[in-house]
This record gives structure tokens, sequence and C-alpha cells, in this order.
């Protein structure tokens, strides 16, 4: 009788864990206006990429001297959000630290949305984005440039794979449970989880696979962070000269990275009804581990502007000055403090380390880590090697045009929307993994 009864208590159990995490893929209230608020600001934004299509780069505030602007500070940014898929679903997998369990999905659905959109962002930056595939037919080996194309391609492959091998038993439950499921959901779901019924030989192959890509996607993750900073490094410009760019960029976008995971679980937490599942624990770990890697960034900044202010060259002199107490001082020491200190400061405290303190924070660090990159791509530009002299007055500055905005909203909206989409057609916590945490059996049927 007791068995009987635990047993009962156990399917229960697992019932409840089903209904909880699927409810807000067939009812979410909310998610059709949402949806259609991304698409309109996609389609509006859509019109300025037009605009700038029809009638070249010209339309942007770039010219000859500041020939990478507010495009290229979006790529860097997005690719740096994107390396939390990396640092949470491998690093810390492949270390068997459990408490990653709920919200690794959420850090693949990022990742594949944001290296998605970084790779369309280098497109909307071409003056003619027809002739990208020139770059893959005639590249050459020697240039940083088809090494980043490479390698954003790869880590995209990748985070797919990492995105979809774990999720093929839940895929066989959404299969059996949503019957209110579109056709075309319905079909998708069949075909992704590959027959999947866990038995002893199927969860043997599945989980081999998946620790392998986990292996895998490390050395491609810290690759399309260092190869973006080679873009940087490979020049001979002040501010960009230097050989800690790789190591620099890669603890950058582990905490942009973070801080981005973070907002994600707040909202999903709260607008999914997951509370059960994405915890306080969560958020107190994530703090401890934003200040880690805020902490390891810090160290990096400090070397990458005391030795050059050190040795104060007359190059690194003028671009200095200008970070720290000229035109560019209020963008930068507002990166240094936002999107560093005080969050160290902050999250060092328990009470900063809840849910919504942390949520906070973590807008205030993606909004430094976003103009971090901005004050690495453009001032550089500004104080070339030679004098700027005889040439027209907007050649001398350079601010973002509205086409650039609405573009850089656009890119925003679109990896926003691959988001929102991913986690209403997907279980966006893992339904297997959660059961098997907490001892419960699986059952999937046939």
């Amino acid at each position: 009788m007791n068995d009987l009864q635990e047993q009962k208590e156990t399917t229960l159990s697992f019932e409840k864990i089903k209904k909880d995490i699927l409810r807000p893929m067939q009812n979410h209230k909310g998610l059709e206006l949402w949806i259609a608020f991304l698409i309109t600001v996609i389609s509006v934004c859509a019109w300025a990429y037009y605009v700038q299509l029809r009638d070249g780069l010209g339309v942007t505030g770039m010219r000859d001297y500041v020939s990478w602007g507010l495009y290229i500070a979006n790529f860097v940014f997005f690719v740096a959000v994107s390396l939390v898929g990396m640092l949470i679903s491998s690093i810390l997998g492949l270390l068997r630290i459990d408490w990653i369990t709920p919200i690794s999905r959420i850090a693949e659905i990022i990742a594949v949305a944001f290296v998605a959109v970084a790779g369309l962002v280098i497109i909307m930056d071409m003056g003619r984005p027809d002739r990208v595939v020139n770059v893959l037919i005639h590249g050459r080996f020697q240039s940083p440039i088809l090494w980043d194309i490479t390698v954003v391609t790869t880590y995209l492959t990748i985070s797919l794979l990492l995105l979809i091998l774990p999720m093929i038993p839940d895929l066989a439950i959404c299969k059996n449970e949503l019957k209110k499921a579109s056709p075309i959901l319905k079909k998708l779901y069949n075909i992704l989880s590959f027959g999947y019924i866990n038995t002893p030989s199927q969860y043997k192959h599945l989980h081999k696979m998946i620790r392998t890509l986990m292996v895998l996607i490390v050395p491609v993750g810290l690759a399309i962070h260092t190869v973006t900073s080679w873009l940087f490094a490979a020049t001979l410009r002040n501010g960009w000269d230097t050989t800690i760019f790789g190591p620099y960029f890669v603890a950058g976008a582990f905490v942009a990275g973070s801080a981005g995971l973070i907002v994600a679980m707040y909202f999903f937490r709260v607008s999914y009804k997951l509370k059960d599942y994405i915890t306080d624990v969560q958020f107190d770990k994530m703090g401890k581990l934003m200040v880690a890697v805020c902490l390891v960034y810090l160290y990096f900044n400090l070397n990458e502007f005391l030795v050059p202010g050190y040795k104060m060259k007359t190059g690194d002199d003028i671009h200095l000055t200008e970070l720290f107490a000229g035109h560019w001082a209020i963008m930068f020491w507002s990166s240094q403090l936002l999107g560093n200190v005080i969050p160290i400061m902050l999250l060092v405290t328990k009470k900063f380390r809840k849910p919504f303190p942390i949520m906070i924070i973590s807008l205030f660090i993606l909004a430094g880590a976003w103009i971090k990159r901005y004050v690495i791509v453009i001032p550089t530009l500004l104080h070339p090697h030679l004098p700027i002299q005889n040439v027209p007055q907007n050649f001398v500055h350079y601010y973002p045009s509205a086409i650039e905005i609405s573009v850089t909203v656009l890119s925003f909206a679109l990896a926003l929307l691959i988001i929102t989409v991913l986690s209403k057609i997907f279980p966006v916590v893992p339904i297997c993994e959660i059961a098997e945490q907490k001892g419960i059996e699986v059952k999937i049927e046939a």
C-alpha cells in the first residue's frame, strides 16, 4: 500500500513539473501583444535599413576616419552576451554544478539568439551585403574577418545543437502532452524528438553526445571573442595595440553574458510563473558568479590602462586623456562604474543578490557593457596617427545618424523576438533534468 502511495506521489510530482513548465507554452496572456509589438518595431526599423541599402552607408554617421561605428560596437556586444551559453552550459555543466540545471536552457536560448543577430549585424554594416558570399569564396586566411565569420558560424551551429540535443526528452513529452498545439508544432516536436522514449541505450548515447558538445563549444566560445578582439588588436592604433585584448574581451563577455542571463531569469520566473524552479538560490549563485567574473574583468581593465598610462607614449597620452578627462570621460567612467565597480560592491552583500535587486543591477551592467564597447570602437578611430585636416567638419566627429540608431533598435528587437519565439515553442526549463535532479522517475510514452 505504501509503495503504491509513494508511486502515486512520484507520478503526481512529475505531472506537476510537466504542467508547470508546459503551461506558458499553451496559454500565456500578453505574449501575443508583446510579439506584435516586437514585429511592429522590426517592421518600422527595417524601413531604415532599406533606406541604407538603397542610398548606401552615406546615410550613416560613418565617414573615412570612423568607418566602424555603432554597428561594430553592437556586434562586439552581441557576441559578448552570447558567450553566456558556453559559460553556463559547458564550463559549469562539465564541473557538474547542479544549481545551473533550471537556467541552462535559458542561457543557450540567449546564446543562439545573440550570436545569430551578431552575424546579421555584420551584414547590416556592409554597403553591399550581396557580396558577403565573396568573403567565403575569395577569403584570405590571413584576414581576421574570415576567422571571425568562421568562428561565429561554428559557434552558432554548436549552440543550436547544444540547445536541441538536451531538449530531445522534453520534446518527446511535448509531442504527447501538447494536444492543442498547431499541426506544424506537432510535426516539429515529432521530428526533433527522434523517437526518444528514454531507454537506457538512448539515454547513454544522448548524454555522451551532449558532453562531447559541451567540450567542443569551450574552445569555440573562447575563439569567437578572442578572434573578435584580434580585429582590433591586429592593428597599430593607440587603444587597440595591446596583447591582452583576447582574455580582456572574454572576461568582459562573461560579465555581459551573466547580466543578460540574470535579466532573462527574472522575467521568465515572473512572467512564466516558474518561482518553484528558478529560485532565490539561482539568483544568489549567479550574483556570486557575477562578482567573480567582474573581479577578473576589473583586473584586465587595470592592466589595459595602467601599463600604457605608465609609459605614456604620445599617442597613448592623447587617447587616455580623452578617455579619463576629455570628450569621452562621462561614457568611460559610466561604463567602469556601472558595469564593474559598483556591481562588485553591491553584490558582495546577500540582500542585493535577491531576484529584483540583482535584476536591476544586471540591467545597469548591460548598459555599462554596451557603453564600454562603444568606447572601445569610436575614440581610437578618431585619433589616427596622421592628423585630421582638410576634410569636411562631419569627418572630424562621429555622431550616429537616425538610420544607425533605428537599425540598432532593429537588431535588439530581433534578438528579443528570437528569444520570445524559442521560449514559446520550447520549454525554457528542462523537464526531465529537473525531475532526475529531484530523484523522480522520468516516464515518456512511445
